[in-house]
């Protein structure tokens, strides 16, 4: 089993992970999709659909190589031509092992999306450190 595809049922699990059309468009239209993934044998009205969706939500859309039937192995949902990510550590590390296969394609996606988790999590740590709004 490759350990990309192993990372989309990591985020079946954990609720992070929106499948089919129907699904990704919401999740993309709530601001909630970091990556929303296309499948190599997806129709072209779907293709074009999670394009349109990625782009309105500002996430990063990508095609890969895995056909329908591999992307429902993975998400346990018949089979889907389109997903969605909705955590930016998960596609970030999904990113990551699609550029170990394929550099030129995934590369510079992966490591945009991996700038954008770490903005996201000093963010958060920020928050989380115990500093206190002042009244006005």
């Amino acid at each position: 089993m490759d350990k990309t595809l192993q990372i989309l049922g990591l985020a079946k699990k954990a609720g992070l992970l929106a499948v089919g059309l129907r699904d990704t468009v919401e999740a993309a239209r709530a601001g909630k999709a970091s990556l929303v993934i296309s499948a190599a044998d997806a129709s072209g009205n779907a293709l074009r659909q999670a394009q349109i969706s990625a782009g309105a939500a500002r996430a990063m859309h990508v095609a890969v190589p895995y056909s329908c039937f591999d992307l429902g192995t993975m998400s346990g949902r018949g089979s889907p031509g389109t997903l969605a990510i909705l955590d930016t550590g998960l596609a970030a590390r999904f990113l990551e092992g699609m550029a170990e296969t394929d550099p030129d394609r995934y590369g510079g996606p992966a490591e945009i999306l991996e700038q954008e988790h770490r903005k996201r999590e000093e963010k958060r740590k920020q928050t989380l450190s115990g500093k206190r709004r002042t009244a006005i």
